[in-house]
C-alpha cells in the first residue's frame, strides 16, 4: 500500500460532511475478508466513516486490505481495552467497509475514511495471526410494511428533527439527511450512528436484520436520548438562569457602589476597614507594646489586596485585638454586709466557705491590688460548687464566665491556636475574658479535675501560666502573641475528687472543701430554693402545691442518698410534674403532700432504713468508705467452711484492698490466742471475704480493720455492736494508722445512721475542725491498736 496522502482542509471538510450522507451500496460480496476490530465505535452500511487507525498492527491490516480491493470487515470489538484479539474478543455482526482514503495524523496515527457496504455476519475466523481473516455471510433484510412501522418510521423522522434542533453538534445536512431519507431501515440506520451514544444500542440496531425490529430498536434508543437531552438542556437553562442572576445582582451591586463612591458616600473595599480599625485600636486603652503591634499588623493590611486569602486573616486578628477589654475595669463592691446578705440568700449553710469568701474580700477591700490566691472548691456533686462561683460574682459586682474543662485534652482549647493554621483562634481564656466585656471577671474553671491529656499536649500544664499569680500578669496566648494581663481575673477551680488534680496545679490553687449536707440541711435547702424554682418552672404555686415536714423528711431520707441536692432536685421535679397534670385535668386545687403520699407519686422508696443494723449478722462489720460523690457505708461480709487456709475475695477489689485483707488475716494468725481465736481455726477453713456492691470498683488501705473485725466475728461467733462504723489503716504488728476523707465519711455514717464510730488517733484533729452540726448526735472512740478494735467490739452478742 503506497503511502497515505495528506489531504487539504477542502478536501477534509467534504469527508466530514459525508459522513453523515447515505450512498448507494454497491455489490461487492467477498467471501473472506480482512477484520478491523472498532474499540470504541459501531460501523452502519450506507455511512461514511472515520477510523482512527494506531501505529502499529491497524496500519498493517489496512495497508493488508488496500492491496487486496480496498475491503474490509469492521467489528466492534466487545471489551474495548483488551489487547489480545482473539475469534470471541468481536461481535458477530459488523460491516463490510470500502477504504476511500487515508489520512496521516501528526502523531504519528491514520485516519481512514471508509464507505460501508452492507452488513455482514462473522462465520469463522480462517486465521487471527499475523493479520484477523474470517469468512463472513451476508444475511438478506427482512420487511413487511404495516401501520406501526409507518408509525415509527414517523416517530423516529420526529425525534431526529427535534434532537437536531435540541443539539448544536448536529449539522443541518444532518437534519435534511434525516428529511430525505425514504427508506425505513436506512433511516434506522442513520438514527443509530448519529443520534445513539451507548455502543450497546448501537450494537443491537445493527444486528436487527428485521426493519421492523431495527426500527423499534432505534426508535427505543432515540426516545431514551431525547429524554437525557431534554433532561441536559432544563438543567443548563437553570444553571444559565442562575448564573445570569448573580451577575446581574454583581453588576448592580458593582454600579451602586461605583456611583456612591462617586457622590462621596462610600468608600474604597478595605480602606473602611482601615479607618474603622484605626479608630477602634486608639480607644482601646492598649498597653503601649500591644499597640505598636496592631498599628503594624494594621500597616501590613493596608498593602494586602482586599480579595487576597490573607486579608481576613490579619483583619480578624485585628478585631480580637481591639475587641479585648484591656482597660476596661468593672468596679468592686466591696461591700462585706451586702456580700453575706448574697451567700445567705442563695446558699443554705457551708458556713466555713462563705466566712472565706468574706475574708477574700476583706482584704481586697483593705488592698485593692492584692492578687491573693486562686480558690478551688472541692466536694461531691450537688453540694452548689458552680453556684457558690456565681454568688461570689455577683456580690462583687463582676461579671461572671464559666467554661467545662471536663473531658479537655487540647492545650491548644487554653492557649489557642497560631496564626498560621487554618480558622485559627484565641484560647477559651481570652474568649472568655472578651465575653465577659472587663478585664476582672469571675472566671469559673468547671470540672478541673477531670483534665485529659493526649497526643495533643497537656492541658493542665497550660493552666500552670494561666492559674499561677506570678505568671498571669503577662499571659500569652499563642493567636495574640502579645501578653495580656490575667491576674486581675478572679480564678474560681471546682473539681469532685482532689487527689486526681495534677500536683504542680494543685499548690498553686487555694483548696476550699465543700462538705455534703445532712438531712436538716437537705431538708431547708429542697424547701427555700429547690422547690419553689421547681413550682416557677412547672407553673405552679405554693397554694397549689405544699409539702408537709414529715414528707420533706420522709423525701429525703427514703428517696435520696447522695452528698448533694441533686437527687432531690429532680424528685421534687417528678412531683411538680404530676400536680402540673392533675391540676390541667381536674382544675386548681389545693393539694398538700404528706408522706403517705410519696409512694404513690414517686413509686417505692429505693432507701429504707437497714433491718440488719439493729442486730448485725456474724461475720459482718460496717466500715466507712470515701467515693467521688462523697461518703459511703460499706459493709464487709465474711464466711468460712472446712478446708485448707486458703482465702477469696470479691468485690471487684484493687491490689492495695486485697493486700489490707491479707494483712487482717495475717495479723489475726500471728495474736489468734489474745484474740480468743481456736489453734487451728485458720488451717482447718476456707475463708471467703466479701465486698457488696460489687460491680464498683474499690481500693484503698482504710478497710484494714474492719476486714479484720469481721473475720474475728465469724470465727469467734461473736456480733459486732449494732449502729457501730469504722476506719483505719491496720499494719501486720496490729497498728493503726490514719486515713484520709474523714468528713465525707462521717458524713456518709450519719446519714446512714451510724451512732458510733471508730477512727484512728491520728484522725482526732480531723474530727475536732468538723462543724458541731455534723458531729452531733455522733460518738467517736480513737484507737492505736487493732487489741483497742477487739476490746470495743468483744462487747457485742453471740449468735
Amino acid at each position: 500500500m503506497d503511502d497515505p496522502e495528506i489531504v487539504d482542509a477542502e478536501l477534509e471538510e467534504s469527508l466530514s460532511v459525508g459522513q453523515a450522507e447515505l450512498v448507494p451500496v454497491a455489490d461487492e460480496r467477498p467471501e473472506t475478508v480482512f477484520v478491523y476490530a472498532l474499540r470504541h465505535a459501531v460501523p452502519f452500511p450506507g455511512l461514511l466513516m472515520p477510523v482512527l487507525v494506531e501505529e502499529g498492527s491497524g496500519q498493517e491490516i489496512l495497508e493488508q486490505a488496500k492491496g487486496q480491493g480496498g475491503l474490509v470487515a469492521l467489528v466492534h470489538q466487545r471489551i474495548p481495552d483488551e489487547e489480545a484479539l482473539t475469534a470471541g474478543a468481536f461481535h458477530k455482526v459488523g460491516v463490510l467497509a470500502r477504504i476511500e482514503r487515508v489520512l496521516r495524523l501528526p502523531d504519528g496515527n491514520w485516519t481512514a475514511f471508509c464507505q460501508g457496504l452492507a452488513r455482514v455476519r462473522i462465520a469463522k475466523f480462517v486465521r487471527n495471526n499475523p493479520f484477523p481473516i474470517a469468512k463472513v455471510s451476508y444475511p438478506a433484510e427482512t420487511y413487511e410494511p404495516t401501520d406501526e412501522t409507518e408509525a415509527s418510521v414517523r416517530q423516529l423522522r420526529a425525534l431526529m428533527k427535534a434532537m437536531v434542533a435540541m443539539s448544536e453538534e448536529h449539522g443541518d445536512d444532518l437534519a435534511l439527511a434525516a428529511v430525505n431519507i425514504e427508506t425505513p431501515g436506512r433511516m434506522a440506520d442513520l438514527a443509530g450512528s448519529s443520534f445513539v451514544q451507548k455502543a450497546s444500542d448501537k450494537q443491537r440496531i445493527l444486528e436487527a436484520f428485521s426493519v421492523g425490529d431495527r426500527l423499534t430498536a432505534a426508535l427505543r434508543a432515540a426516545v431514551r436520548e431525547h429524554d437525557f437531552m431534554a433532561m441536559g438542556q432544563r438543567i443548563a437553562d437553570e444553571i444559565r438562569e442562575q448564573v445570569e442572576k448573580r451577575q446581574k445582582e454583581f453588576f448592580l451591586r458593582e454600579q451602586m457602589k461605583i456611583i456612591r463612591r462617586e457622590l462621596g458616600e462610600e468608600k474604597a473595599p478595605g480602606e473602611a476597614d482601615r479607618e474603622r480599625l484605626e479608630q477602634l485600636i486608639g480607644e482601646a486603652g492598649m498597653p503601649e507594646a500591644v499597640e505598636a503591634k496592631a498599628r503594624e499588623e494594621l500597616e501590613r493590611l493596608a498593602v494586602v489586596p482586599p480579595e487576597s486569602a490573607e486579608y481576613p486573616v490579619h483583619r480578624n486578628y485585628l478585631d480580637w485585638l481591639v475587641g479585648l477589654p484591656w482597660s476596661n475595669l468593672s468596679e468592686d463592691r466591696l461591700d462585706i454586709d451586702r456580700a453575706s446578705r448574697i451567700l445567705d440568700r442563695d446558699h443554705y449553710g457551708l458556713e466555713e466557705v462563705k466566712e472565706r469568701v468574706l475574708e477574700f474580700l476583706g482584704v481586697r477591700r483593705l488592698k485593692p491590688d492584692h492578687r491573693g490566691s486562686i480558690l478551688c472548691f472541692v466536694g461531691p456533686p450537688g453540694v452548689g460548687k458552680t453556684s457558690l462561683g456565681r454568688s461570689i460574682a455577683e456580690s462583687m459586682g463582676r461579671e461572671f464566665a464559666r467554661f467545662s474543662l471536663g473531658g479537655m485534652r487540647d492545650e491548644a482549647e487554653i492557649k489557642g491556636h497560631r496564626r498560621t493554621y487554618v480558622a485559627a483562634m484565641p484560647g477559651r481564656v481570652i474568649q472568655l475574658v472578651k465575653q465577659a466585656g472587663t478585664a476582672n471577671p469571675v472566671v469559673m474553671l468547671d470540672e478541673i479535675d477531670k483534665l485529659g491529656s493526649d497526643f495533643r499536649g497537656d492541658p493542665s500544664s497550660a493552666l500552670l501560666e494561666v492559674l499561677d499569680p506570678e505568671q498571669n500578669h503577662a499571659f500569652l496566648d499563642h493567636y495574640l502573641d502579645v501578653p495580656f494581663d490575667l491576674s486581675r481575673v478572679l480564678f474560681i477551680a471546682t473539681a469532685n475528687v482532689l487527689t486526681d488534680i495534677p500536683r504542680p496545679l494543685r499548690d498553686r490553687m487555694e483548696v476550699i472543701e465543700l462538705p455534703g449536707y445532712v438531712v436538716e440541711e437537705k431538708i431547708q435547702i429542697g424547701r427555700r430554693h429547690l422547690l419553689p424554682r421547681q413550682l416557677e418552672g412547672h407553673g405552679l404555686t405554693s397554694k397549689l402545691l405544699a409539702i408537709k415536714p414529715a414528707a420533706w423528711k420522709a423525701l429525703v431520707t427514703g428517696w435520696t442518698r447522695e452528698a448533694g441536692v441533686r437527687n432531690l432536685d429532680q424528685r421534687l421535679a417528678k412531683i411538680c410534674r404530676r400536680r402540673a397534670l392533675a391540676v390541667a385535668r381536674s382544675g386548681r386545687r389545693a393539694k398538700t403532700l404528706d408522706a403517705g403520699d410519696l409512694e404513690g407519686v414517686l413509686g417505692p422508696a429505693p432507701f429504707r432504713e437497714d433491718a440488719l443494723a439493729a442486730r448485725p449478722p456474724v461475720g459482718v462489720a460496717t466500715g466507712l468508705a470515701w467515693t467521688g460523690v462523697g461518703g459511703a457505708v460499706l459493709s464487709i461480709e465474711a464466711v468460712s467452711w472446712p478446708g485448707k487456709g486458703a482465702l477469696t475475695l470479691t468485690g471487684k477489689l484493687g491490689r492495695v484492698m486485697e493486700e489490707s485483707a491479707s494483712i487482717a488475716v495475717s495479723h489475726l494468725r500471728a495474736e489468734k490466742e489474745r484474740f480468743g481465736l481456736a489453734p487451728g481455726v485458720f488451717a482447718e477453713n476456707d475463708l471467703h471475704i466479701h465486698f457488696p456492691a460489687g460491680a464498683v470498683p474499690k481500693d484503698g488501705p482504710s478497710a484494714g480493720i474492719t476486714i479484720a473485725t469481721a473475720l474475728w466475728s465469724l470465727l469467734t461467733d461473736r456480733r459486732i455492736p449494732a449502729r457501730l462504723a469504722m476506719t483505719g489503716e491496720l499494719t501486720l504488728h496490729g497498728e493503726v494508722l490514719p486515713v484520709g476523707g474523714i468528713r465525707e465519711k462521717v458524713l456518709g455514717a450519719k446519714l446512714r445512721g451510724v451512732k458510733r464510730i471508730l477512727l484512728p488517733v491520728g484522725n482526732r484533729s480531723d474530727v475536732e475542725e468538723l462543724p458541731p452540726r455534723l458531729v452531733r448526735g455522733l460518738r467517736f472512740d480513737y484507737v492505736e491498736t487493732f487489741a483497742q478494735v477487739h476490746a470495743i467490739i468483744s462487747r457485742g452478742g453471740r449468735r
